[in-house]
């Protein structure tokens, strides 16, 4: 039983510095957020201030399988919703949070 702990915190151990060294030798795609999540491109159809939702006309959002279409989401931070107008482009990441698919980080294009 000895041995199993000690090779298990050993593992462990392992895991955890290869993780930290990988960590500074990675550098991120350019079309992924600093959330870790895949860039998709957008034009906002609709905005839903007191629901919190945005309807956007969106392009590929590959890890959500999703293909281009116009669809609601929910968004992480309502106050968002307060920074765009419905025809402004914008780039945004998404996942799906507790059954609803939702905007994790949005920017208005320029």
């Amino acid at each position: 039983m000895l041995a199993t702990l000690l090779l298990t915190l050993a593992g462990t151990a392992q895991a955890q510095s290869n993780t930290s060294h990988d960590a500074h030798h990675t550098t991120p795609a350019a079309s992924t957020a600093t959330n870790g999540l895949p860039t998709a491109e957008a034009e906002v159809r609709r905005i839903d201030l007191q629901a919190g939702k945005v309807s956007l006309k969106h392009g590929d959002i590959p890890n959500l399988d999703m293909p281009p279409m116009t669809m609601v989401f929910q968004v992480k931070d309502a106050t968002w919703l307060q920074q765009i107008k419905v025809g402004d482009k914008v780039r945004f990441t998404a996942d799906k949070v507790n059954g609803a698919y939702t905007v994790m980080s949005l920017e208005r294009m320029q």
